[in-house]
């Protein structure tokens, strides 16, 4: 990491930030990033999560463990939540408003821990955060701390692990009520307050799924209005985006919310660490020599690295229609292939025998030219490695942006939240191609083969992989230091708006 030029000014005392994302590795990780990041240059981060997630987090590199204070608070029980369940990946989607429910238990927990740091003079090490934080940086889920910070006057800042695309989309309370959508429909294109290209819309099926974000759920409190209650209340907005990938967002943004709206960058992973998940080293040292080791033998930018991340809701009827086109398609490929969430425990309840994952005869067929991994994946590494010529991905943003690391074009299939935005917006900058899909979402194997040939055969996979490799020049820059610069502007920024030298806002 490019920790080691960022020397303190004497004027300026290290921070003390308590970093709190949501209960999902989409959140927990690159929350831990940033919070690498701010140590790497000096600062003390406090994590706070739940017992079993700060188990399963990659450990934090020995030099800046002692920077890195990671503090679990137990996560309460609730009706109908699984014991032990504490993050997303432990839940199928239905379940995960109840996780939100036991979430909002952590309010009074974390108030006594948060006001006996405050009352401290930062002397007792036996205080949970040790000295008094001079930054909160929280996730949308939040809304019942920012409260508990002003009672201690300390400064929160809502850290967006989305696009800035995604967060303009939602759009402030205030632009919501002026400009109301109700139907399905309304929530297809950008709102009237984003001035964008038509191409940036969301399928119907998608827009469904956004638009429930705006009805509560068994938490009793919507995901929208979280992030409404909770980003009124904060000086900052950040995001783990930068206006080299989305270059009209961040003054749109300043605009829509009437606050400071800054780029933390994309917070890309060093080579090759676990992306959380549950694994042993022996078995991870396995793996990780399996996937590699096959990688060495095949010849340089031939093979499509497939992944659909940990938890996107693919049925088994989509993994065969996925396997099928791969077949189809007649391109080198390896697999990542996680179980699909939910799909296991359905059947046991029913008892009926859970379909083969796979379709018959496939892996034979396919010996050779495809390999499929059904454990952990060491996914910067296979990025990294020189006969990846392309990813096919859900896009979710974590997995896009470790792939523009490495300039690879995508074939892309999303399915939830903003990753149909983020598709859109990687076709318009002309480096991936999505999948056809039918209105109701499903897509087939001929339109799987037929985007894989897109990129990995045809004459229009050059210049996509050209305009990567461009994005890669223009995100990473020349000594890849861009994106480390961000970090270095965001620490300015937490310095300017602290409340220190400036009266309470609101």
């Amino acid at each position: 990491m490019a920790g080691h030029h960022h020397q303190q000014g004497a004027s300026s005392a290290p921070l003390h930030l308590l970093v709190f994302p949501w209960l999902a590795f989409g959140h927990l990780i690159p929350f831990l990033e940033l919070s690498k990041r701010l140590a790497a240059r000096g600062h003390f981060v406090t994590f706070v999560s739940t017992p079993r997630n700060v188990a399963r987090l990659p450990p934090v590199p020995a030099g800046l463990s002692g920077r890195v204070r990671i503090v679990a608070l137990p996560l309460p029980a609730v009706d109908g939540l699984p014991e032990g369940a504490e993050s997303t990946a432990d839940l199928p989607p239905d379940k995960v408003e109840l996780l939100k429910a036991a979430f909002d238990g952590l309010a009074a927990p974390f108030a006594e821990i948060f006001a006996a740091a405050c009352s401290g003079d930062g002397s007792g090490e036996q205080a949970e955060f040790g000295r008094r934080p001079d930054w909160i940086v929280l996730d949308f889920a939040h809304y019942w701390l920012c409260a508990i910070a002003e009672q201690h006057q300390v400064p929160c800042a809502m850290f967006g692990i989305f696009t800035g695309s995604a967060l303009a989309y939602v759009g402030s309370r205030r632009e919501n009520i002026s400009h109301p959508r109700v139907s399905v429909d309304d929530f297809m294109p950008m709102p009237t307050w984003f001035p964008s290209p038509s191409s940036l819309s969301f399928r119907r099926q998608e827009a469904a799924w956004m638009s429930a974000g705006f009805r509560p759920n068994a938490s009793g409190v919507s995901d929208i209005e979280r992030v409404w209650r909770t980003e009124e209340r904060c000086r900052l907005l950040l995001f783990r985006s930068c206006p080299e990938v989305e270059p009209l967002v961040f003054p749109l943004l300043a605009d829509i919310y009437r606050k400071p709206v800054v780029p933390a960058g994309l917070l890309l992973p060093e080579d090759g660490r676990p992306d959380g998940g549950d694994h042993d080293d022996d078995s991870a040292d396995i793996i990780r020599s399996g996937a590699l080791h096959w990688l060495d033998e095949q010849p340089p930018g031939s093979v499509l690295y497939v992944a659909l991340g940990s938890e996107a809701p693919v049925t088994v009827e989509g993994v065969h229609e996925l396997a099928a086109g791969l077949e189809l398609s007649e391109a080198r490929f390896l697999w990542a292939l996680r179980l699909p969430s939910g799909g296991g425990a359905a059947s046991e309840a029913t008892g009926a025998p859970s379909p083969p994952l796979l379709p018959d005869g496939f892996e034979a067929r396919t010996r050779g030219r495809g390999a499929v991994c059904t454990g952990w994946v060491p996914q910067v590494m296979v990025l990294a490695h020189a006969a990846v010529g392309a990813f096919l991905t859900h896009c979710g943003w974590g997995s896009v942006t470790e792939s523009l690391r490495f300039g690879h074009p995508l074939v892309m299939l999303p399915f939830i939240t903003d990753q149909g935005l983020i598709a859109r917006i990687m076709a318009d900058r002309g480096v991936g191609v999505e999948v056809a899909r039918r209105d109701d979402g499903a897509f087939s194997r001929d339109d799987v083969a037929e985007a894989v040939r897109r990129v990995m055969v045809e004459q229009e996979g050059k210049t996509l992989a050209l305009n990567a490799r461009r994005l890669r020049e223009l995100v990473v820059g020349d000594d890849g230091g861009r994106q480390e610069r961000y970090v270095d502007e965001l620490v300015e920024c937490f310095r300017r708006h602290s409340f220190n030298d400036s009266a309470l806002r609101n």
